[in-house]
Formats: C-alpha cells, structure tokens, sequence
C-alpha cells in the first residue's frame, strides 16, 4: 500500500539534502541528480556576466561618469556579500524548492508565517517573470545590433530592425525558453553547463582583447577619477542624484544567486551545495563582472559620439559602439566586434532559459501549496520528463504580455527592469528580516551556520535591499514625460495592490503557507 509516512529504515541511506526535506515535512518527488557544478552553472548563468551590466552600462556611464561607474560596482559587490551570506545560511537550513517563501514562513513563525509567505511568494513570483521579459528585451537589443552590423552601418544603409520586428524577437526568444524548458532538467543542465565557460572563456575573451584592439585607451585617472554630470543628455544636474542612478547598473546586475536555491530538490548534498553554489556565483561574476567595466571603460574612444543618434549603432546600444570603434578603427571592418556581440547575444539566451527555469521552479512551488489560481493545474509534472511543464508556459505567456508595450511605448525595459529588481530583490527581505528578528532558539541550523554573526549581518543585508527597492522606483530621466516616466511604481501598485487585497478579503482564510506532504515522526510542523 503506497502511504506517505517515511521510511525510517532508509533515513540513514538518504542524501541529506533530502532527508531534512523529509523532517522539513515534503516528500522527493524531483529527480535528485544535480551536482554542485550543475547547480552553480545555472546559479551562474542566471546571474550571468553580460546580461546586467550590457544592457544598463550606456545609461549608467551617461549619468555622472566612468568612476562612478567603476566604483560603483566594488560598493555594491560588497554590500551583496552581506545579502548572500544571509541568504546561504537559510538555504543550508531549508533546502526546498520553494526557497524563500517557504523560508519566509518557517522563519516568521505560525502567526506571521502565511503573511510572510504570501508576500515573499508573490514578490519572487514577479521578478522571476519579470525577469525573463528583461532578459529577452536585452538579447533583442544585442541581436538588433548585430543586423544591423551585419548589413552595414546606421550610416551605410544598415537594416535597424523596427519595434514590431524588435516584438518579434522579443516572443520568439521567450517561446524558445519554454520549449526547452519542457525537456528533461538534464537538457538545461547540460546547455548551462556550456553557459558557463562559454561565459567563462568569452568573458575572458572580451575583457583581455577589447583593450588590446582599440586604437588608443582611456588613462586610469579617467577610468578612476574622472566624475562628470551629463545633465543636457539626462536632465539630472545634481551630484548624489547622478551618482545614485549610476549605481544602477551594479544593482540590476549582482542579483540572482537564489536560483541554486530553486534548484535544492534537485540537487545532491543540497544543504551543503546549495550555500557553496550561492557564495560561488557572487564571488565569480563580481570579479568577472568589474573586468567587463574596466575593459568598456579602457577601450572608449569619444565618450559623446557612443551618444550620437547618427552614429555606427543609431546611438541605441553604447557596448556595441564601443566593439565596433574598437574594432573598424584598427581592422577597418566591424567583423571582430559581431563575433563579440555574439558572444554577448549567448549569455543573454543562456540567462533567460536559467530564467525560466527559476520561475518556473517558484510557481510550481506556489501552486504546490495553493497559493495560485488554479493551482491544480500549474503544479502539474510532465509525465515523462518531471518538470513544471505547464508551470513554464504559464511564466512564458506573461512575459509575452510584459512586451507588449514595446510597440507603442520607448520605456519598456526601465520598466521590466524595474519591476524585475524589486519584486525579486525585494523577495530576498522578507526570510532575511524573519531570520534576523527570530529567537535563535527555533532555528535550526544547517552545515553552514552563522551563529552571533547573523543578527549584523541580516541588518546590513536587509538594508541594502530596502535600498535598492527603493532607487529603482525614481525617475531616471527629466523632465518627466510620457515618454520618459518610470513606470514601475504605478505597475507595482497596482499589482502587489491586488495581491494584497485578495489576501485580506480571502486568502487569509485559507492560505497557510508551505503545505506538508508526508508526515514527520512527531506528526509536528519542523523547524
């Protein structure tokens, strides 16, 4: 007879990850193959090298200049480290699926615990999605660029692919993410195994030949020193306000290590992988991530024609302009400087199918625990290959919806991106602040344990997030317009309005959090 109480006798032969799942009240129902370098390559290539910095790096450089930029990226590498180690001490803990929102309610207790979870699920929910809408905006912003290279010039006739083709793109990538994320898991594995030294090696590639090839370099005083407003190009003369917004680009980028966390019940040994996948993701792309800085910021040739509407790229995408300055002037062809986009083209695919497969990952999770509308649907496995199937194109399909504003509207990504950050970042908040307020005596701590330290360091990281929550919600451009109006506060409201709403006038009834599926010797809700 098939019953879910747990099998005592094979306790002893269990992974461990999957057996604190079992004491934490949640049978296996994943396939347990990833192993810590799978995980990390799918950690890694949601954060990814290119995909933050690239897309947001012209802005970010026009607001107040090459150093704030350049330090920009120490200072905020350095307050993520508070925020993963918070985060890799709770993931040792808590080794499940649904990560931090079934953190979040273990951790605020049995009064605030479906509260906390609530809001942490649906914040995590959204800025996954979210997520997936930035990624393929930004890769269709890389491929418009490589056309356009590819026919020509903006000046000699290149085809610069119009918004409807720019749609196109846009769902296309989108729909080729769910598609392949209706395989077996070990499809994703394997193409984000080859993410990762493809970002790697490509990255390394890119940092070390992108100086080497420009005709002449920037001096370190002016990659290090050099601060300057652009307030005719931003609308923005103050200082601090500048230097807030140049900031941006470091904080959309250095997020995403919670992904080895969606991935812990299908993961080995995943209370101890899954904090090593966390901290090794972080240390690698905050390395990684300020090379790439340096080497755009070295190989600028004429820091105000990459601005230029009538130059090379139609002034759209600044790290283009730069390959292509760096390339035509020593080689008089752009030929390097497509290869190179391509490159940069590949870490966007690789992120939004590592994407996709977090979201997807999160909703399942939600559903699992009726936490969705029609959750009896979403939670569904595909038969054969065991993953989220119907859960993937229900993330795919809103995304779609996300970039449907790109035909009409020139902020879409500000806007995604917005959004995208602080739903997913603000999700981060909620397990760390319960983690930081709790008595230590009903935390049980897995291999990596912080001991005194936490209470400081869950401090420091939650006020970092509240932080980068709220810069992403200021205008970034003036005068505000139509046309230049950060529309993400207004989405926000509107949505996490909603959600909220439905909680007090009936989720609260019957929403309970984390739902258990087997129960545990003492028949008792684990710690």
């Amino acid at each position: 007879m098939v019953h879910n109480q747990v099998d005592t006798s094979r306790i002893q032969d269990m992974d461990s990850g999957e057996k604190r799942l079992n004491e934490l009240g949640y049978k296996q129902e994943l396939r347990r193959e990833m192993t810590l370098f799978k995980t990390l390559a799918i950690s890694f290539s949601t954060m990814t090298l290119f995909t933050g910095i690239t897309p947001l790096y012209g802005s970010s450089l026009a607001y107040a200049g090459p150093a704030s930029l350049v330090w920009g990226w120490v200072v905020v590498s350095f307050f993520t480290w508070f925020v993963g180690i918070a985060m890799a001490e709770i993931c040792s803990s808590f080794p499940t699926t649904g990560s931090l929102y079934f953190w979040a309610a273990h951790l605020a207790g049995p009064k605030w615990g479906p509260l906390a979870s609530w809001c942490c699920a649906w914040l995590e929910s959204i800025g996954l999605i979210a997520g997936i809408g930035t990624q393929a905006y930004a890769g269709s912003q890389t491929l418009q660029s490589i056309i356009l290279l590819c026919t020509g010039t903006n000046k000699d006739g290149g085809y610069l692919a119009p918004k409807w083709l720019f749609l196109c793109m846009y769902i296309g990538l989108t729909l080729i993410w769910a598609f392949l994320n209706t395989f077996a898991l070990e499809v994703i594995a394997f193409i984000d195994i080859i993410s990762i030294w493809w970002q790697v090696i490509g990255g390394t590639v890119i940092v070390i030949m992108l100086p080497l090839v420009a005709l002449t370099t920037q001096s370190a005083s002016y990659v290090f020193t050099n601060f300057n407003v652009a307030p005719e190009r931003t609308g923005i003369s103050s200082k601090p306000y500048a230097v807030i917004l140049s900031f941006l680009v470091s904080q959309y980028s250095l997020y995403g290590y919670d992904a080895a966390a969606h991935l812990t019940e299908e993961t080995k040994g995943a209370d101890k992988n899954g904090p090593i996948a966390i901290l090794s993701s972080i240390g690698i792309i905050s390395v990684f991530g300020w090379a790439y800085i340096l080497a755009l910021t070295f190989s600028i040739q004429d820091f105000s024609y990459l601005y230029d509407p009538t130059n090379e790229t139609a002034g759209t995408f600044v790290p283009a302009q730069i390959l292509y300055d760096a390339f035509h002037g020593r080689y008089n062809s752009s030929a390097g400087a497509i290869i190179l986009l391509f490159i940069i083209w590949g870490s966007f695919f690789f992120g939004g199918l590592s994407i996709t497969t977090s979201a997807a990952r999160v909703v399942y999770a939600l559903s699992r625990d009726k936490g969705i509308p029609f959750s009896s649907v979403w939670q569904k496995l595909h038969p054969k290959h065991k993953v989220p199937s119907n859960a993937v194109w229900l993330c795919a399909a809103i995304s779609i919806l996300l970039g449907l504003p790109i035909l009409k509207v020139n902020v879409v990504f500000t806007a995604i991106t917005s959004i995208c950050t602080i739903g997913w970042v603000g999700g981060y908040a909620v397990p760390i602040f319960a983690r930081m307020v709790m008595a230590e005596k009903n935390f049980k701590p897995g291999p990596f344990y912080l001991g005194k330290a936490r209470r400081p360091i869950c401090f420091v990281a939650f006020l970092w997030i509240c932080y980068t929550c709220s810069v992403f919600l200021l205008p970034t451009y003036y005068p505000i317009s139509w046309d230049t109006f950060n529309y993400a506060p207004v989405a926000l409201s509107v949505g996490l309005g909603l959600i909220m709403l439905w909680w007090v006038l009936d989720a609260r009834k019957w929403f309970t959090g984390p739902v258990r599926n087997i129960d545990t010797d003492n028949g008792k809700n684990a710690n």
